[in-house]
């Protein structure tokens, strides 16, 4: 999390906000106007007051200072009779946040501060899973990331690998799934021209183009059996063979792999080997939903809403609006609040999302939650 510089001068609440944010483990520094040019704070958010901002001319002064000391954020608080509104300028290098509501001003602080880092969260669960992804990023052992779907597998493969001593190399990921079955042989180890129909060149494969580097096999339960034995003999002897060639061809590649099934059901019922699940769950990652870690969900909406919004037409979300986002339990999870807000985003008026416009299919849900529940019993009792 970057630092956040919190200016005492003419903010008498300045300590509690900063008592929020450490709680939130969001770095903290309280400073004062008198020292403020003599400091050097790169890439770091400071936060001050409407007050302030008129101390130093205005908004230019105020921009000029901040972009001295190294500052790429700058918040501004201002009394309001609104419950909070936000405005963004320059690229979105500043958030305007008027408030009356004192325990709203500093969520939603730290909301707008999250939803600029590339990894968005605040949920404790959320916190404890980053600690242990950055602890194992630093090691080459083999992670297998488990959970269901939309609940950021693939971004904790990223995070794994960017904070790893390979981050500087490639970062390849290839979708099991998504693969016909008599090309992903092929896309995997590659193959020799001529080595069959329609092979007019040669291709060196994802594992070859992965050399050095990480290599994500997204939804790894998806291969085929035919498969999981080739890519188990590239686990043990990190080497592989192109179809069509004649000799072993030398690989260093870290290994992520997902999935969103139970493992231990697919080993049973013999869809998955047995040996290959062993070698790839040498550290298991457990990913949750949305509904079990709700206080992701806030940061990751306004994120979202930056990623689907032009930054003049960033939309707010009403306190209503918000009370249902947290409310509900998300069966869908990140992928189902996308949609929801990128429909919301085209229903609201004035930029402000409202409890009408969060348009979310109940009897839709009801079937997801129906099926899930039957598939929650189902493996309960294969494990019982």
């Amino acid at each position: 999390m970057k630092e956040i510089l919190i200016l005492t001068d003419k903010f008498l609440d300045s300590n509690l906000i900063g008592d929020f944010l450490v709680d939130k483990k969001i770095n903290c520094k309280f400073i004062s106007a008198n020292n403020l040019k003599n400091e050097n704070h790169p890439k770091s958010t400071l936060l001050c007051t409407k007050l302030f901002e008129d101390s130093v001319d205005g908004r230019s002064g105020l921009l000029k200072l901040s972009r001295n000391i190294g500052c790429t954020n700058l918040i501004v608080l201002k009394p309001s009779e609104q419950l909070y509104s936000i405005k963004t300028d320059l690229g979105g290098a500043l958030i305007e946040i008027s408030f009356r509501n004192f325990d709203q001003i500093i969520l939603e602080i730290m909301y707008q501060i999250i939803s600029n880092e590339k990894y968005c969260f605040s949920d404790k669960k959320t916190h404890n899973l980053i600690h242990v992804a950055k602890k194992v990023a630093k090691t080459d052992v083999t992670v297998f990331i488990h959970g269901p779907t939309g609940t950021g597998k693939e971004v904790i493969s990223n995070l794994i690998h960017h904070n790893s001593p390979r981050s500087e190399k490639p970062f390849v990921a290839i979708n099991c799934a998504a693969i016909p079955e008599n090309m992903l042989e092929a896309m995997l180890f590659g193959h020799e021209k001529g080595a069959f129909t329609g092979a007019s060149s040669a291709n060196k494969g994802i594992f070859r183009a992965a050399d050095m580097g990480t290599l994500l096999l997204d939804e790894i339960s998806e291969m085929p059996l035919s498969l999981q034995a080739k890519l188990l003999r590239v686990l043990q002897e990190k080497k592989v063979t192109p179809i069509g060639g004649q000799r072993d061809i030398d690989v260093d590649v870290r290994v992520i792999a997902t999935t969103n099934r139970d493992m231990i059901s697919e080993v049973q019922e013999k869809k998955f080997r047995e040996d290959l699940y062993y070698r790839l769950n040498v550290f298991p990652i457990e990913t949750s939903n949305l509904s079990e870690r709700p206080d992701d969900i806030l940061p990751i909406s306004i994120a979202l809403l930056k990623r689907h919004s032009s930054l003049e037409n960033l939309p707010l979300i009403s306190k209503k609006a918000e009370d249902i986002l947290k409310s509900y339990k998300w069966p869908g999870n990140v992928r189902e609040l996308e949609n929801v807000l990128q429909r919301a985003i085209v229903l609201c008026e004035n930029n402000v999302i409202e409890e009408k416009d969060i348009m979310i299919d109940s009897s839709m849900t009801e079937k997801l939650y129906s099926s899930f529940d039957q598939k929650s019993e189902k493996q309960t009792a294969l494990k019982a």
